[in-house]
């Protein structure tokens, strides 16, 4: 079964593939997602909340992704948003989000691709409501995170790699992107 990206959601085999259950067709879905480590700092409440100054929101982003079983990969979205103000702190919220993928007969550097560019753009509207709301609830108005180009990402990762190995051709990054 496929939805509107083209992203099978259903591993298991098509009863139609024969009577072994043998299906070489590729397919890929996110199984299921998931908060992993989750935490919101406000360590200046409440005198903070008397503070004028604009704060300067920093956002950090990384993607890890690790090999549950042969055709089960864990994708770790990892967003760190921290406010400062010239007083202090305001706010850190920091949160692992992650998604469960199964993988079956994709070839590497396809598989790789999901998960360091599909899988994170699937998961990224979740975490960003997630870290919207912590913000919020944390009694400041909510942190609204642009959408990512998570292709893009990936890409300059790719090329970023590629010049520092020296070689013409890009190669798939391992470990976090």
């Amino acid at each position: 079964m496929a939805d509107d990206n083209n992203v099978l959601t259903d591993l298991d085999m098509d009863p139609a593939a024969g009577a072994n259950g043998a299906d070489n067709r590729p397919s890929v879905g996110l199984l299921n997602q998931y908060v992993k480590d989750f935490s919101v700092e406000n360590p200046n409440a409440p005198k903070c909340y008397q503070w004028n100054d604009q704060p300067k929101v920093d956002i950090q982003v990384n993607i890890g992704a690790s090999q549950i079983t042969d055709e089960v990969h864990e994708v770790e979205l990892k967003l760190t948003a921290r406010a400062d103000a010239e007083q202090g702190n305001l706010y850190i919220v920091e949160l692992a989000y992650c998604g469960l993928v199964g993988i079956r007969n994709v070839p590497e550097e396809h598989a790789h691709a999901f998960l360091f560019a599909e899988t994170p753009r699937l998961l990224f509207p979740y975490a960003r409501a997630i870290i919207s709301d912590a913000v919020r609830d944390a009694g400041f108005p909510p942190l609204l995170l642009d959408p990512m180009d998570f292709g893009a990402l990936y890409q300059q990762q790719l090329q970023a790699r590629a010049a520092q190995q020296g070689e013409g051709a890009p190669a798939a990054p391992t470990g976090d992107a």
